[in-house]
């Protein structure tokens, strides 16, 4: 059955996918009281004004629980719901009927935790019937619905793109001060030395921010308090210093006052170390059943992307429990990270689905010419490890040679970057030939597609129009003189 719930989920993440009720439908009305005896009309919530997050979800979902541990929604209610801005009301619809009250508090034996601890919402069991007013055929199945009834389909965004889909489309504002968190920091300890964090703080609510504290926990052990004190307006952003550290781990930190009011909002980030490697790695991966879940990529020290490939790129049944291949440079002295995605949270861990299904593995090796000398990542899917996200810190200390360096990459430039609505990509070819432009958002669709035909050698220059799309980041894949580069973009707009 996992297949299946794949492509569900694939359908989810996918903000132009087909859904079950077209997006622009008018959302059916409903009544239902949650477990704490609280009745809430849909239509009566619409009305006020508010925009109302629906989580179709089941005990026993696998899914679900994953992304619910991701707190994404819990983080969009605490922060826009009744005990913040007083925008956004968020619902979990337990909809299978055929649960129970114990597997809801996690004690049945058709459930993955206790829901009733983990969500901050309100949560309305028995919910069938909702279920399947609107049409869903697959959990997790999440829809945003706006003051005009419209819904989209907002799946298992990020807490940005359920933003997005949350005030832009519905044509509300964020009432008051509302800031948005996204840390910027390092990732990796880089030569087992000190590393800093830090956090940028966007302000998309109407009004100023002029005060914020920030509780900070390193590997569950409290840090100072970070108190910033100014006058952050409307849709401005400032960058706050979260301290620096020389222990490796998990970083918690959460925003609890903004403007003297609480305020809940967490970020949790992993730090790791960085293995030693040369400046020429090699990426191998062989890929499971289901190709279509996984992506990677390298980013440098400062989060630059520097090769890699988005989820949905290897999608395609030719691809199933096939072996790829991909060589990078680094340069010397530079600390990189490489992370791995699959998409349902299993990593390649297959044959837990059926003994026909085959494990998939991923390695970075260390290049000496055309040997391998050393290991940076040794996954195996066998080894029943799942993963959403696969991490390793890499240091490149020594020069290796035997793979050529990428000319195209060194001449390719997007500015500006970040940028609104448009920017220009510029790039040098020593030679004639066919070239290529494509956009992929980071859940592997194509947004823009260009084919420059036979361009000429020397340095060439295209406009890339973004004004239709929502903000956020892109990976810009451009071919030509017979390579490829890639780098990573942000829209603004």
């Amino acid at each position: 059955m996992k297949h299946i719930y794949m492509l569900f989920i694939a359908l989810t993440l996918g903000l132009t996918a087909q859904a079950q009720l077209p997006d622009g439908s008018i959302a059916p009305d409903f009544t239902a009281t949650d477990i704490n005896g609280v009745e809430w009309n849909l239509y009566e919530l619409l009305d006020a004004g508010n925009t109302v997050i629906l989580d179709f979800y089941a005990t026993w979902c696998g899914p679900c629980w994953s992304y619910a541990q991701d707190g994404t929604l819990e983080d969009i209610y605490s922060t826009f719901g009744p005990d913040g801005t007083g925008d956004v009301y968020v619902f979990a619809l337990e909809s299978d009927d055929g649960t129970t009250a114990a597997d809801l508090n996690g004690t049945g034996g058709n459930t993955t935790g206790d829901w009733v601890s983990l969500l901050n919402m309100p949560i309305i069991d028995n919910a069938a019937s909702i279920f399947n007013s609107y049409a869903c055929t697959y959990y997790p199945t999440i829809y945003t619905v706006c003051p005009d009834y419209t819904l989209v389909e907002s799946g298992q965004a990020s807490f940005d793109g359920h933003i997005t889909a949350a005030f832009a489309p519905c044509g509300n504002t964020i009432s008051g001060a509302a800031p948005m968190l996204s840390y910027n920091g390092d990732n990796a300890s880089c030569s087992g030395g000190e590393w800093s964090a830090s956090t940028s703080v966007e302000n998309i609510g109407s009004e100023a921010i002029t005060a914020m504290t920030f509780e900070v926990s390193l590997n569950g052990a409290g840090q100072p308090d970070v108190m910033w004190t100014g006058a952050l307006s409307s849709v401005g952003s400032e960058t706050i210093d979260l301290g620096s550290y020389s222990t490796v781990g998990t970083l918690d930190y959460k925003l609890v006052s903004v403007n003297g009011e609480s305020w809940d909002a967490v970020d949790i980030v992993n730090i790791v170390s960085s293995d030693e490697t040369n400046t020429n790695i090699q990426v191998r991966i062989m890929l499971d059943n289901w190709p279509e879940e996984t992506g990677w990529e390298i980013t440098n020290s400062t989060g630059g992307f520097v090769a890699g490939e988005p989820i949905g790129a290897y999608a395609g049944a030719q691809n199933q429990n096939t072996y790829v291949t991909t060589d990078v440079s680094l340069d010397i002295n530079e600390c990189y990270m490489f992370t791995m995605f699959d998409l349902f949270g299993d990593g390649l861990y297959a044959s837990q689905w059926g003994n026909n299904y085959v494990d998939g593995y991923a390695h970075v090796v260390s290049m000496e010419g055309t040997e391998a000398v050393d290991w940076v990542l040794e996954y195996s899917g066998a080894s029943g490890v799942e993963f959403a996200e696969l991490v390793v810190g890499m240091e490149a200390t020594t020069s290796s040679v035997g793979i050529s360096e990428n000319d195209l990459t060194s001449s390719v430039n997007v500015f500006p970057n970040p940028f609104s609505d448009n920017t220009s990509l510029t790039f040098t070819t020593v030679e004639a030939g066919n070239a290529s432009v494509v956009v992929y958002n980071l859940v592997g669709q194509k947004v823009i597609e260009r084919n420059l035909g036979n361009i000429t050698a020397g340095t060439q220059r295209v406009e890339l129009d973004f004004a239709s799309m929502e903000f956020g980041i892109y990976l810009v894949s451009l071919t030509a003189g017979g390579e490829t580069s890639t780098l990573r973009v942000t829209s603004t707009h």
